[in-house]
């Protein structure tokens, strides 16, 4: 079901990516010929004006073929060559690329405000949402990868009631208390009393340093979660405002996996491929739909901040040959840029492979 789950979103994500090159390109009058979902071989296709829609048999991704985008002698110098990508001013071309970005970030917001509208569950001290919160808990919101709470069970979303170690009891109702109780009684085990799905569980932990430090932790985060049902006007505003927030988030994360990368530190334990994101999407889905819509908006921000790094193959990859044509007053010679276009993409394919095998690698050792 997970898989299932997972292609769905997959492709969701993809047609919204491609739907942002297609539509910015009719709308500047350059040729499309082709709207894709998948990759073929192909299952079904129908031809709509110049344009021709089709679904493919292996839905990993999609693709909007546009008219000389990899330019050749009939895009450059045919009879339609005014409908081309390739003889577009530079302003247009960038707008067609980056459009696909873009629409990632509509798709989230759009997600996003969803949630807010059928009853969300962010964090609430201090968030504003006090007046809107009904049934309200003390709950995990995150929980670290490798710490004694992953190891133990635990998850984002699980309902706290009570921590125990000997004959101390606490009845969390701030995150400052369990972080207390958690360095006090950092030298034995605690038992966690929790809830999910309706049903009451126990787990043992043992917390340990280097997680936070200078103190003893188990790899939670905590608040106190309620589930927030927003009017449209409010809902569409609160959207807004966690979109931009996910997306300074992800950019400041990327920016600082590739910071610890360059000075030797970074690690792959950072990065999930496909399987790892099956394993979150089942996870999401147990917790329920909103929780799925949640998840599907910060996957679509990371596909958007990701596409815009200056790869070859990636969009940012794209707009970086539109900056060094600009500057340069001429194109790029087309053989140079298709073959550096596909070493990108072989790249980008090798890191797939080695990201899925950490991937594997986790899951079998736990």
């Amino acid at each position: 079901m997970s898989i299932l789950l997972f292609l769905f979103i997959l492709v969701v994500l993809i047609v919204s990516h491609e739907f942002g090159h297609f539509i910015v390109a009719k709308w500047m009058k350059i040729r499309v010929d082709e709207f894709a979902i998948g990759f073929p071989p192909r299952i079904w296709s129908v031809k709509r004006g110049e344009t021709e829609y089709s679904v493919n048999a292996l839905p990993i991704g999609g693709y909007v073929k546009i008219f000389g985008e990899n330019p050749d002698e009939e895009s450059l110098h045919g009879p339609e060559m005014a409908r081309s990508f390739a003889t577009q001013p530079k302003k247009i071309q960038a707008m067609v690329v980056s459009a696909g970005v873009i629409f990632n970030v509509l798709l989230a917001w759009v997600l996003l405000s969803l949630g807010f509208m059928l009853g969300f569950p962010p964090a609430i001290s201090g968030s504003g949402y006090e007046n809107y919160a009904k049934n309200t808990a003390f709950s995990i919101t995150s929980v670290a990868p490798r710490t004694p709470a992953e190891l133990a069970g635990l998850k984002a979303g699980d309902k706290i009631t009570s921590l125990v170690s000997g004959n101390d009891i606490l009845i969390p109702t701030a995150s400052e208390e369990v972080q207390a109780f958690i360095v006090s009684h950092g030298q034995g085990t605690i038992s966690v009393f929790y809830e999910r799905g309706g049903a009451k569980n126990e787990v043992s932990v043992a917390p340990r340093e280097g997680i936070v430090p200078g103190k003893p932790a188990i790899g939670i985060t905590t608040d106190i979660i309620g589930i927030v049902k927003l009017p449209v006007h409010k809902a569409l505003w609160e959207g807004a405002k966690n979109t931009y927030f996910l997306l300074d988030e992800t950019i400041r994360g990327l920016f600082n996996l590739v910071k610890s990368a360059l000075i030797g530190q970074g690690s792959l334990a950072a990065l999930s491929g496909p399987v790892g994101i099956v394993k979150m999407v089942g996870d999401a889905s147990a917790l329920g739909f909103v929780y799925l819509l949640g998840f599907t908006a910060l996957i679509s921000i990371n596909l958007a901040v990701i596409n815009l790094i200056p790869v070859p193959a990636l969009d940012g990859g794209r707009l970086f040959f539109i900056l060094i044509e600009w500057l340069k007053g001429s194109p790029i010679k087309p053989p140079v840029a298709n073959a550096v276009n596909t070493v990108g993409f072989a790249l980008l394919l090798i890191l797939m492979v080695v990201v899925t095998y950490h991937d594997i690698a986790r899951l079998v050792t736990g």
